[in-house]
């Protein structure tokens, strides 16, 4: 059975950072793209960010550009995203996910497996 687990958040200060981090397990790590998704209270699903199976292509939703960094290594079986220069805006739920599905990078319906999330919050 596929799990993802997500770790790494908190609270944390304007300005700040965190480190998500994501294990699968149940999958062949290597052979999937990854992403991550956040849902704040009373809004939709957000695409954050996404990486190909080699780390060879990333991909950022607008509002985390130049600030946020995805990154993976197969040989750990981990997917990671580092987050700096945080906001209020940034907090909500975060969620690893693997792409398993057809269809764009950005769409969660290409994600097939979903991790539990986890709780960033930005005080300002």
């Amino acid at each position: 059975q596929v799990q993802l687990v997500e770790s790494g958040g908190g609270l944390v200060q304007t300005g700040g950072s965190l480190r998500l981090s994501c294990t699968p397990s149940g999958t062949i790590f290597s052979n999937w793209a990854m992403g991550w998704f956040r849902q704040a209270p009373g809004k939709e699903r957000e695409f954050v960010a996404s990486i190909d199976r080699s780390s060879g292509l990333t991909s950022y939703g607008d509002s985390v550009k130049g600030r946020f960094t995805i990154s993976r290594d197969n040989a750990k079986n981990t997917v990671w995203l580092q987050m700096n220069s945080l906001k209020p805006e940034d907090t909500a739920v975060y969620y690893c996910a693997r792409r398993g599905n057809s269809g764009s990078y950005y769409s969660a319906g290409a994600y097939d497996y979903w991790g539990q999330g986890t709780q960033v919050t930005v005080s300002s």
